[in-house]
């Protein structure tokens, strides 16, 4: 159910309840109920992403094939990028860097190495403000806008892929991903490897939920990430599944 249709069920749902608050005497408290019901199926909306509830986001691939795609979020982010960087290359991994723009201008030769080295670069804002849910439309479409040119400027590619910062989806952002003609990239596996810190756990939280056409969110940004990095690509592999760049994975261009 997406945010149009559950607006037409709620109107329905209230008009049904008037009828029945005049008929039954149900008690005023039972909109306050109905209210709660509400806003709590609008927030669950704009928090997961994977229910599509505002617009559209990839989150996985359909394929029968045991292929996943990895995504880093957050950087560059510097040496602890380069490391990420350097471990995909040992192990002949391709991955997807969704990258915030403002950390673009610091680190234009990690960024070039990103797409020297066969992976591909994606948008995650310029800002990644703590209140970019809150833009107005045509601020979230600046910040879309900035950060692609601002990697077009560096690398001489404009991304397509973009990333919403935490994941939140309204009408604003779905919106202005449209107007920019941008295409919303989710996930299926959120590792929260920025508040995991037992290592162990971590990798058996990703390794529980492996499936087919998976997209795995990662942050290069974190510590977690680069200590269990190597032994979970191993684990990856002996569970028989491949790593693909997600591009080839969701048969998507991910520059203009």
């Amino acid at each position: 159910m997406n945010n149009r249709s559950f607006n037409i069920f709620y109107i329905i749902l209230i008009l049904l309840w008037i009828w029945a608050d005049r008929h039954l005497q149900m008690g005023a408290a039972v909109y306050g109920w109905l209210l709660l019901v509400y806003v709590s199926v609008l927030f669950c909306g704009s928090y997961f992403i994977r229910m599509g509830f505002f617009m559209k986001s990839i989150c996985s691939a359909r394929t029968n094939e045991k292929v996943i795609a990895l995504s880093f979020d957050d950087g560059p982010a510097g040496k602890k990028t380069t490391r990420i960087l350097d471990i995909l290359k040992e192990n002949n991994v391709e991955a997807a860097f969704f990258c915030i723009g403002k950390n673009m201008p610091d680190n234009e030769n990690i960024l070039k190495r990103i797409t020297n080295e066969g992976h591909i670069i994606g948008n995650h804002s310029n800002s990644h403000n703590s209140f970019f849910d809150l833009f107005s439309s045509k601020k979230m479409l600046n910040e879309l806008e900035l950060a692609s040119q601002t990697c077009q400027d560096i690398t001489g590619f404009y991304p397509r892929f973009f990333r919403p910062p935490y994941g939140v989806t309204n009408p604003n952002l779905k919106k202005a991903v449209l107007q920019g003609g941008f295409i919303s990239i989710g996930w299926s596996i959120r590792s929260y490897d920025t508040v995991i810190g037992n290592e162990e756990r971590l990798q058996a939280r990703i390794l529980d939920r492996l499936k087919s056409g998976a997209i795995l969110l990662l942050h290069d940004s974190s510590e977690s990430t680069l200590k269990i990095l190597p032994r979970l690509l191993k684990e990856i592999r002996n569970k028989g599944y491949k790593m693909i760049r997600l591009d080839k994975m969701i048969n998507l261009n991910p520059y203009d």
